[in-house]
């Protein structure tokens, strides 16, 4: 064995999951290693780049993994001394999601796949290893503290929160895959398998599966004349079936097929083989299944030339939060998931507006309010937005003002035709009273915080939620300065949002019935959004904005913020975080339910246990009240 190879095993063994290896093992890996020298900021893949055969260590110098999203490039990782990178081939069939550079001057070892995958098969602690952070995306799952050795999976999209959803998202397979008997003839069942363009035959004895036959047995054992076609199933099917319960998620397939080396999974009732046949996987169902993650819907929305492009992607996305909720995924997660999708939604719309009407004559910022400017925009509401643009001089200012408007017009029809309906208060960038310069917006802030009561209700508290979805960064932050000036010792203005927190009709009745409406369409339903969520959003605003609580907007989020910084009632501001989430869980499941905005839920369609959650959901909602009146002074408003 040479010394290159041997200094390469020795250097392995210090680090997971090479550990778990015989010295002999890693000196016969070791041997078919390649060593790469990269200089200061040289690129070893790319996003989109087709997958290389290998995966990567670090020996020396710091590797950058970053993604990029909306135009950024954003780190997700930095891999020093000893780092497993580059992952994505063992896993996946599509092309890599991330970009690796060298940070500084650094040396790679590149080990070939198909030499370490056997090691892996043969070895269950190395194979934990790699499943487990890739499944987790975490450091090395076995060191708590953070050492070093931790494996970066490639199967991030487009911000770390999101990476877990690959472990969650489901899986569409073939629920009808076509079965035969130990003793059919191979023939038979290649004919079957060509006539319904399967790519295997599940063998069965009393509906439960015994073994499988697919393409590659056809052409390893029949084309080649191993076997001729006239020979039964069993003599060339593989046996056991690997089995998987029935709602088995993406990444777990994926693992699965790994570890077992093999192309099809048998879906069975209990998981087992013991168990009736469900349907088949195969590792085409796990390529079809990562074009719906999100990373890839972005990707879509960043291409598309038209409404119905955007149409189309908008409702992949409620299958994707229908899929998500079904599986029990964390709700802020599918937030986050569902809020970052709306947003290159809307940044494309504008995008399309701008390409028909020229580049706009000034800077400017569109920025989303209410529900989306808060990151809670799961179902398909109507839009609520501003437009800012920069001063410009006064003969110029008329054409801006012209250019922007049309723009705002433009872009609104637009998300109508997606799918995203008007706002019936006309708070959106097409209305001439949401689109003005910045000196028109700071007075119009100035004289809501100072006047209040004077405007209309509506306009008060929606504006304070607002996140920017294209345009200049600082005419936001101007715009937040102008709130947070004018918030110091306003003791005006808390009085006034002090009562709008509290105008909302209490959700439930003095004998704690819930409060349903008594006429109208819904009547005999419950307001969820008016009567148990905008309270929560109005008391979680409020306090934020009492504690100058900057750049959070999520009303889940800003009850966690305050937590830490009211640390005295924090029990009372967690108590909200978790009933806001069971409140909007519920809402959505009614939209989805309905096909609508989940307001009203039908109270005769819930369940008693459902009732019991409903409700214990709402009492965090006294304290919060409390809360309020014992904080605020609420005098000249009540």
């Amino acid at each position: 064995m040479n010394s290159i190879a041997e200094h390469i095993a020795d250097f392995l063994k210090k680090y997971p999951p090479f550990d778990n290896l015989t010295f002999q093992e890693l000196s016969e890996i070791a041997t078919s290693i390649r060593v790469i020298n990269l200089e200061k900021h040289k690129v070893l893949f790319q996003i989109n780049d087709v997958l290389h055969d290998s995966f990567y260590v670090v020996a020396s110098g710091v590797i950058n993994l970053s993604v990029i999203a909306d135009a950024e490039e954003t780190l997700l990782n930095k891999c020093y001394e000893g780092d497993i990178f580059g992952l994505r081939p063992f896993f996946a069939k599509n092309n890599y999601m991330m970009t690796a550079k060298a940070r500084e001057e650094s040396i790679i070892y590149a080990i070939p796949i198909a030499v370490f995958r056997p090691f892996v098969a043969n070895n269950s602690e190395v194979l934990d290893f790699l499943l487990h952070s890739f499944a987790t995306n975490t450091s090395n799952p076995s060191d708590k503290e953070n050492l070093r050795g931790k494996l970066i999976s490639d199967n991030v999209y487009f911000s770390n929160q999101q990476s877990e959803m690959q472990y969650f998202q489901s899986l569409t397979y073939n629920i009808a895959p076509i079965t035969a008997t130990a003793s059919s003839i191979v023939q038979e069942a290649a004919q079957l398998m060509t006539n319904s363009l399967s790519t295997s035959v599940l063998v069965c004895e009393n509906n439960l599966p015994i073994g499988i036959v697919t393409n590659t047995d056809m052409c390893s054992k029949i084309a080649t004349g191993r076997f001729p076609i006239t020979t039964t199933l069993d003599k060339i099917m593989s046996s056991p079936v690997v089995t998987v319960i029935e709602n088995v998620s993406l990444a777990e397939a994926q693992l699965l097929m790994l570890k077992y080396n093999v192309t099809h999974l048998c879906v069975t009732q209990d998981g087992t083989d013991k168990s009736a046949v469900k349907g088949v996987i195969s590792e085409h169902d796990l390529i079809v299944a990562q074009a719906s993650n999100p990373g890839v819907l972005i990707k879509e929305i960043k291409r598309s030339q038209t409404p119905k492009d955007l149409k189309g992607i908008r409702e992949r996305l409620t299958e994707l939060i229908q899929k998500s909720i079904s599986k029990n995924i964390p709700l802020s997660h599918v937030n986050n998931l569902a809020s970052e999708i709306n947003l290159a939604i809307i940044k494309r719309s504008v995008e399309l507006s701008i390409l028909d009407l020229g580049s706009p004559p000034a800077r400017y910022a569109w920025l989303s309010i209410g529900s989306q400017g808060r990151k809670e925009q799961l179902l398909t509401t109507d839009q609520d937005s501003m437009l800012i643009f920069e001063d410009v001089t006064a003969e110029k200012y008329r054409d801006v003002k012209d250019y922007f408007l049309k723009l705002g017009k433009r872009t609104t029809a637009i998300l109508e035709k997606v799918g995203y309906g008007y706002c019936t208060y006309g708070h959106m960038a097409s209305n001439m009273l949401w689109c003005k310069s910045l000196t028109d917006w700071t007075n119009q802030y100035n004289s809501w915080m100072n006047t209040p009561g004077e405007n209309s209700n509506q306009l008060s508290s929606i504006f304070f939620d607002f996140e920017i979805v294209i345009g200049e960064n600082k005419i936001e932050e101007v715009i937040e300065n102008v709130v947070f000036n004018n918030i110091k010792n306003n003791t005006l203005l808390f009085d006034f949002l002090g009562n709008e927190a509290l105008r909302k009709n209490s959700p439930l009745t003095f004998f704690k019935k819930f409060n349903v409406e008594e006429k109208g369409p819904n009547k005999d339903k419950f307001d969820i959004k008016t009567r148990a969520l905008m309270p929560l959003i109005d008391g979680a605003r409020l306090f934020s904005l009492s504690y100058n609580l900057r750049g959070v907007n999520n009303t889940y989020l800003r009850f966690k913020q305050l937590a830490i910084t009211d640390p005295r009632n924090s029990e009372i501001y967690l108590n909200c975080a978790k009933a806001f989430l069971t409140l909007s869980k519920f809402r959505t499941m009614e939209g989805l339910k309905n096909d609508n905005s989940g307001q009203y839920i039908n109270m005769q369609e819930l369940s008693k246990a459902n009732k019991e959650i409903l409700k214990n959901a709402l009492a965090p909602m006294d304290e919060l009240e409390d809360l309020i009146k014992n904080k605020f002074q609420l005098t000249q408003f009540s």
